[in-house]
């Protein structure tokens, strides 16, 4: 006899797939919960997802005022800019506190109370929000889970890793909600995350205990994500993908590398962060490599492709990466790839040098001897890029997590009522 279907509500903070990892996560695992037949609410934040197919979007209001300096009055009623939670919002983000995914859960809670009676919901499935207001959620008396890409404190080490006056370090220690992570990630029924390395992460920072977490590997679209044939490589490029605003993804040392390879080694920097950018336009301006360095803002996911199709190396120096999307892609455009030994890498790219090489984290010498020695392997480039196309195919789909996802949810729910 089939299982049962379940009504599964999915929650994410922020659900644009060019917003970073969670939009991503949260539009290709809707999709498929639904093509595998189940029920799916996506309660989201702005910026709003796109591309979902045929999940039920329930929009949860916020107006980003962290992101905003002016402008920053609530349209069409400014004076809504008083109702409590939004100026608890305003205030917090005035003094560097984060206050978006504290808020996105108080307001959530108010929104599964109305709907749960309505939609009989199997599963709460939060996407790394882990605010107070899920321990309300709680209340409603449906089993709660949420995916941990990589616990915060990471990104907070990494920072702290960069010059800085006494200013600066105390709006890092605000910015990041440790503290309440920990709280609300060890009252939860059960922790999904994408690594192994993820999972070790997870339980040194919040103390979740190991029985309770389940890892399931990111997929990709590897129909979108393709090799190109048709398109020529540019001979001696490199490639970047990530936010270069963020410490964490090692650009620095990838930008100091080049200072090390020949002047017809160019790079590419596909920028997916915030629109003012100036950290690694600066840097190259300070190693005197701003002509061969490419800057580009979001793109489409097509466009990326071309480019992807269009290097000869995609480089991903990061320092910790909890899955690691940029390298998945490249590797199911057909094009090796260099990392850092750092997080989730290995686990995506391989140890086996097969599809790709790996260096030691914070090494611009290391990643710069590496990019050299493929650049000087034209056939060896091509075995790796064949090597990490088969790879993603073979581990990494959006299908086998999401039929992992409803395992995981029936595990839960069935020990859920068998509670007393």
């Amino acid at each position: 006899m089939a299982k049962q279907k379940l009504k599964i509500a999915l929650l994410s903070y922020r659900g644009n797939p060019y917003c970073g990892g969670q939009g991503i996560y949260l539009t290709y695992l809707a999709n498929e919960l639904v093509k595998l037949g189940h029920e799916v609410h996506v309660l989201v934040g702005p910026p709003w997802p796109l591309f979902l197919q045929g999940a039920v979007v329930h929009k949860i209001e916020n107006f980003n005022f962290f992101g905003k300096k002016k402008n920053f009055l609530p349209p069409v009623n400014p004076w809504r800019i008083f109702h409590p939670l939004h100026f608890y919002e305003f205030l917090a983000s005035r003094f560097g506190v984060f206050p978006e995914i504290k808020a996105f859960s108080l307001r959530a809670f108010c929104k599964l109370k109305e709907l749960a009676p309505k939609y009989r919901f199997d599963i709460i499935h939060d996407n790394q929000c882990l605010g107070y207001g899920m321990l309300l959620w709680k209340k409603l008396n449906i089993p709660v889970v949420a995916t941990i890409h990589h616990p915060l404190s990471i990104d907070r080490a990494t920072w702290f890793e960069q010059p800085a006056n006494l200013r600066q370090k105390v709006r890092r220690v605000l910015y990041y909600p440790l503290v309440m992570q920990g709280i609300v990630s060890r009252r939860l029924d059960c922790i999904i995350t994408v690594s192994q390395d993820s999972a070790e992460e997870i339980v040194k920072a919040f103390g979740v205990q190991k029985q309770k977490i389940r890892v399931v590997y990111n997929g990709l679209d590897t129909k979108v994500f393709a090799p190109l044939p048709a398109l020529r490589k540019k001979p001696k490029s490199l490639i970047f993908v990530g936010n270069s605003e963020d410490r964490k993804k090692g650009l620095l040392y990838l930008l100091q590398a080049l200072t090390y390879l020949p002047e017809e080694v160019t790079l590419t920097v596909v920028d997916g962060g915030a629109p003012q950018r100036s950290f690694a336009p600066l840097l190259a301006e300070k190693f005197r490599i701003s002509h061969r360095v490419h800057f580009i803002a979001k793109i489409e996911p097509q466009e990326l492709v071309r480019l992807y199709c269009q290097a000869e190396i995609a480089v991903v120096p990061s320092l910790y990466e909890g899955f690691g999307f940029p390298a998945a892609e490249a590797m199911a455009c057909a094009l090796p790839v260099i990392a850092c030994q750092a997080g989730a890498l290995p686990e995506v790219v391989g140890n086996d040098e097969k599809a790709g090489l790996l260096v030691p984290p914070r090494d611009a010498q290391a990643l710069a001897h590496a990019i050299s020695y493929l650049l000087k392997n034209d056939d060896l480039r091509q075995q790796m890029g064949q090597a990490a196309r088969q790879r993603i195919l073979q581990l990494f789909s959006w299908e086998r997590a999401a039929q992992q996802l409803v395992e995981i949810y029936r595990e839960v729910i069935d020990a859920y009522h068998r509670l007393p």
